[in-house]
């Protein structure tokens, strides 16, 4: 009885321990609920409303049924319009479309001979999944006076013709593994000081708070960069992973989303009491960045909701950097609007820290 009143005694002291600590007990009810949504929402391989952009020459009747057709199965999304099919390669090139349709002047007379191709599917192939869904477009048909086509699409794969599955994923696995251990690391930064005294002592210091936060990030900035030197090594020698654009282009990007998650693992930092909740804290952001930037799915083809939500985590900008460069080739001036967005999301994660830091002084 003694031994069953004391272990009464632990388990009620475990239960108001956890009533105590808000940050796990939201983890308890929340992380399942949210888990299965993300899951939900994000996975789907019945992909839906890619974005698409159409060159037609031909601007006749059949050609406006065709879009008409294609639209219609809600696969793709014309999005925007083009004179040529090198304005469709630009597009795609810069990742602001995934397909793109050209149809050519002689449109209606390729369809009336059954021996002729009619029009092309321009293919972001570094996706093998769009690649995929753009093949299903091919069963689509059209009736002209002479007949139909035997073959009224023909797809054409940009940047992964061999549907190498390691070209699409490593570029992607950069941003999960950077995310992972730079975030991890300073996540634990301020906790780990507090827990082990330091903390008083730095205090006492001329050291401000920005200038405690830069300290911080700076050494892990080298460590990231180190990581991904060997992320690329280890992509290109063993899985045969290219790198066609800019190497220089490639370390900024890197530099500016390393930053981004330094300053968001300080800001976690300085939020929670114990090492644990701050590894709970990169837990929790983790499974989002997975599910929710495009690395295992197509963005476009995720529900709006999830997108916007995508649309805020710097590992969405850095995927789309990454694989921008590595595989199609695209300057880092074109994908600037995602590089602007990991430098202001540095900016407002470090200031953010740091003034919560100051207040902790308090």
């Amino acid at each position: 009885m003694k031994s069953l009143s004391r272990l009464g005694a632990i388990i009620k002291k475990e239960i108001r321990q956890l009533r105590r600590d808000r940050l796990t007990a939201g983890m308890v009810f929340g992380l399942p609920v949210i888990q299965i949504l993300l899951f939900g929402y994000a996975i789907n391989t019945d992909v839906r409303h890619l974005s698409a952009a159409v060159a037609d020459q031909a601007d006749t009747h059949l050609s406006r049924e065709l879009i008409a057709n294609l639209g219609a199965t809600q696969v793709v999304d014309v999005v925007r319009t083009a004179a040529t099919p090198s304005e469709l390669e630009d597009l795609l090139r810069r990742g602001d479309i995934s397909i793109g349709i050209f149809i050519p002047y002689d449109f209606d007379r390729r369809v009336a001979d059954s021996q002729r191709v009619a029009a092309q599917l321009l293919v972001d192939g570094s996706d093998p999944t769009i690649l995929g869904v753009a093949n299903q477009l091919r069963a689509i048909t059209l009736q002209s006076s002479a007949g139909g086509a035997a073959q009224l699409l023909e797809t054409r794969a940009y940047y992964n013709p061999e549907r190498r599955t390691p070209v699409n994923i490593v570029p992607g696995l950069m941003g999960i593994i950077l995310m992972m251990t730079m975030m991890l690391f300073t996540a634990v930064a301020i906790v780990r000081e507090r827990e082990r005294g330091n903390l008083e002592l730095l205090i006492n210091t001329p050291v401000s708070s920005a200038e405690l936060m830069i300290g911080k990030v700076t050494p892990y900035i080298l460590i990231g960069m180190f990581q991904l030197a060997l992320i690329v090594a280890v992509g290109r020698l063993l899985f045969d992973v290219p790198v066609r654009g800019s190497v220089v282009d490639l370390y900024v990007a890197g530099a500016a989303f390393i930053a981004a998650k330094l300053a968001l693992g300080l800001l976690i930092s300085t939020a929670v009491h114990t090492q644990f909740q701050a590894m709970q804290m990169t837990v929790f952001i983790l499974m989002p960045s997975i599910l929710l930037s495009g690395f295992m799915f197509p963005f476009d083809g995720m529900p709006t909701a999830a997108r916007y939500i995508g649309e805020l985590l710097p590992t969405t900008h850095f995927i789309r950097l990454t694989r921008g460069i590595m595989l199609r080739d695209a300057p880092l001036l074109e994908l600037a609007p995602d590089l602007y967005f990991l430098i202001g999301f540095t900016l407002v994660a470090m200031t953010a820290a740091a003034l919560r830091f100051t207040k902790r002084l308090d």
